[in-house]
Parts: structure tokens; sequence; C-alpha cells
């Protein structure tokens, strides 16, 4: 027996999770995802990663730009979903719409609950230095991530390892539970338990304010910033590199041995922080592609014993 899912999802993360219950066989009544939105030059209407998806499979796509009301409600209903799978929406799903669906909502999250609940949970893990993080099944509530769990996929966290990298590994196991989470549904095997009362840690939305780096820092927090802030949005320093100062991402950094007064260029192309020092691995100037520190600090016109803020 197949389930009718309506699928909600809307960034390159949810893509693999879409794909899974496609080729599990799973009848996908609909996919929901935010509407298309302009950009470029031309202002020409994005679509958005899960939409893209959608259509190369056929799929009845819905760009909804609120629920509130009972149009969006009566829509879904008529659909008679079995169940629904939300993986990085961005709508706000109100309580009709929880229980719509006959088995509820199901969310996968990137985290280990309730740790890191909110917008930004593997940016803020790789920032804060954890060591661990996972993703999960979580059967939806109201609340802000504060449903019962019902499977739980472990992942370590590299000390070099970025947002990017651990992006990637999350959405295959992710995509890989959604699927073991369908059949337990349709076994009518799938148990869910609430999370812990302790622990809670909020992921807020990552800020263009906090993409600054601060040299003050440890080299071992500036490091865990930039890999965090890494590809996007980039943790920045501000520089003038002979045509005037202009804003450089820091992509990828290196421990290394240094010091010097905070933000000072080093012999070497390393940069001194407030504890040791780290060597910039790949960079980026606004408006051109990252480029290796090489080929960087030979294009730019600037010396050792310069400051960077």
């Amino acid at each position: 027996m197949t389930l009718r899912v309506a699928f909600m999802g809307t960034p390159d993360f949810a893509v693999p999770t879409l794909e899974a219950i496609a080729e599990a066989g799973h009848d996908i009544v609909s996919v929901y995802t935010k509407a298309p939105t302009a950009s470029g030059r031309g202002l020409r209407q994005r679509r958005t990663p899960v939409h893209e998806a959608a259509d190369r499979r056929a799929l009845p796509v819905q760009v909804p730009r609120t629920f509130r009301g009972p149009e969006e409600e009566a829509r879904l209903r008529a659909l008679a979903p079995d169940i629904a799978v939300v993986v990085a929406y961005g709508l706000l799903l109100p309580a009709s719409i929880l229980t719509g669906p006959r088995h509820g909502c199901l969310n996968l999250h990137a985290s280990l609950l309730p740790r890191w609940r909110g917008a930004a949970p593997i940016h803020r893990a790789v920032m804060a230095g954890d060591r661990e993080t996972g993703i999960g099944v979580m059967r939806m509530e109201e609340g802000l991530d504060t449903g019962p769990v019902a499977l739980e996929a472990r992942l370590p966290i590299g000390p070099d390892d970025t947002t990017g990298m651990l992006h990637d590994r999350l959405a295959a196991e992710g995509a890989r539970l959604a699927v073991e989470a369908l059949a337990g549904i349709k076994a009518g095997t799938l148990r869910f338990s609430p999370q812990a009362d302790s622990g809670v840690v909020y992921a807020r939305k990552i800020t263009n304010e906090e993409a600054r780096l601060d040299w003050v820092w440890p080299a071992s927090r500036v490091h865990d910033h930039v890999r965090g802030l890494s590809p996007w949005p980039g943790a920045f320093f501000e520089a003038d590199l002979g045509s005037g100062v202009e804003r450089i991402k820091l992509l990828r950094m290196e421990r290394t041995e240094g010091k010097g007064l905070p933000g000072t260029l080093l012999e070497g192309g390393a940069i001194a922080c407030g504890e040791g020092a780290l060597r910039p691995l790949l960079l980026q100037r606004a408006g051109r592609g990252p480029v290796e520190a090489e080929a960087f600090w030979r294009g730019a016109r600037v010396a050792p014993g310069s400051r960077l803020v």
C-alpha cells in the first residue's frame, strides 16, 4: 500500500527527500513550495529548487503565499493526503493545516532536538563548535520545533567541516529517514517520544551583521565562525587591496602558528587573532568567484603588517 503524501519544502536541502519519497513509490498528491521570486538583472522569475525537482517529475505544484484563511485548508483536505512531509518549507503552518492530513505532518529537522530548534540549526551547530549533530523526524505541533521525535540519525562534525559539507550529508540522511518513517506509518509501527525538557537551544536566523569577523576573538572561535558561515552567507572582513576598502569573504581557513595585533596580516599570509593565528585558504572578493589564498594574495596589493578589519 502506498501513502498519499503532500510534500512541503523549498531549498536544495529538501530535494533529496522529495526524490526519495517518489522513488519509494508513494503517491505525491501535491508539492507545496514558496512562490517564484524575481532575481538577476532581468528580474527573471526563479523557481525554488523543490519546484524545479517537482517539475522534472511532472508533480503538481502549489505556491500559496500564506495558509491564513479557509481556502488553503479546504484545498489540502480535498487532496485527502495520508501524511504531509515538511522539509525547510519556510511558511507558517496553522493548526488547521497540521491536522489536515490523516496522520498529521512530519517534519525533518537538522539537529539533535531539543538543541538548535529554529531557523538555522546547521549554521549554529558549526559556529558553536559542536562535535556532533543530526537530523530527526518529528511530528509537528504549533510550537517551534517542539513536537515528539520518532527517528533520529547522528553525525559527527569534523574540526574542519563547513556548513555546506554538513548540509549535504544531513540532506542525504534526512531522505533516508523520511522513507523509513513513511514505511513505519504504513505498518503502524512508527512511535514518537517527547523531547527532553532540558537542553533547549534556539538557532536564530543568521543576520548580515554577525557575518563580520572580529579578529579579537581567539583563533578557534574565528575558525568555527568562518566554517559555520561557509559557503553562505560567508564570514567577511574589510581591507584596502589597492583600490579602496572592500569586503572579502573567508570561506576556508586553517590553524597555524603566529601572533600579533588582532587583524594584522602576518608573514606567510596568516592573520593574527586575539589568541593564535589563522591562515586563509579560500577567499572571495565581491562580484568574483572564490580563489585559493596564494592567487588571492598575489593579486591583492596588501603587505604583511597591514590591518584587516
